[in-house]
């Protein structure tokens, strides 16, 4: 009988990583953090892929144009809260300790997110529930985890085009080390300053306080990692412009819209 042939195949490149340096602090331990990422990102990153028509899932930009310019980022983008509508199929299961993490993250961001309701509120001279009972009781909280990968051409391509985020507010843990946040005012682009164990807050109400045009640049030699959270109304709230603040001559600009 004769044996069957088969193709020479060429050797696998499976990583070893060694967890006794993985939380390290040192260059070794974020060596190790890079070959870690590099092993999820091109091992499972297919298994948790969005799907057609969604946004919950890994991938890139959803193509909505024959020409449209794509942004230089891979992403993650999950709906976090509330705990009903997680899609838990799109949860790596890679850390171990991933999904244990971001639901621990997301209670103690939705804390936040209940005390900054109020905050904005009273900023603005309204009573304390007032824009959270806006956002209806099935208010949303969708995280977005963001790699940008080295770009060899940094001056012609972004991480992020220029936007503003439509959610009533952003809550966004950036990068520590590599800067690429940047800012759009008064004419001119300004940089973020690298923040180290805060949250960056975007917010916009009523055209007072206004979501601030942002975009993302990349890096020739280093990747960049951030963590948004978007907080959202309900699926079925219609939001409109709260009476308190319109003022007449506001009021005559929305009606000739």
């Amino acid at each position: 009988m004769e044996k069957p042939k088969f193709k020479t195949v060429q050797e696998m490149d499976i990583p070893a990583i060694d967890l006794s340096i993985l939380l390290s602090s040192s260059d070794d331990g974020r060596e190790e953090l890079r070959k870690l990422h590099s092993a999820l990102s091109t091992w499972e990153k297919q298994k948790y892929a969005r799907e057609t028509g969604s946004f919950q899932g890994y991938g890139n930009d959803m193509i909505l144009l024959d020409d449209q310019v794509l942004d230089w980022t891979d992403r993650l983008y999950l709906t976090t809260y509330p705990e009903d509508q997680r899609k838990l199929k799109f949860w790596p299961k890679v850390p171990i300790e991933f999904r244990e993490t971001l639901h621990e993250y997301t209670m103690k961001q939705h804390l936040l997110v209940e005390k900054f309701y109020k905050a904005i509120a009273r900023s603005l001279g309204l009573k304390d529930n007032r824009l959270r009972e806006m956002c209806g009781e099935n208010a949303a909280m969708e995280t977005r985890f963001n790699m940008y990968p080295p770009c060899p051409r940094p001056g012609k391509v972004l991480g992020i085009k220029p936007h503003a985020d439509g959610s009533a507010f952003t809550l966004l843990l950036p990068e520590k080390n590599v800067e690429g946040l940047q800012f759009f005012k008064d004419g001119k682009w300004y940089k973020a300053p690298l923040l180290r164990d805060k949250i960056l807050i975007n917010i916009m109400s009523n055209g007072i306080y206004k979501s601030p045009v942002h975009r993302v640049v990349t890096n020739k030699e280093k990747e960049r990692i951030s963590v948004a959270t978007f907080c959202n109304e309900g699926p079925d709230t219609e939001i409109e412009p709260v009476d308190e603040l319109m003022s007449e001559a506001k009021t005559k600009i929305v009606q000739k819209d």
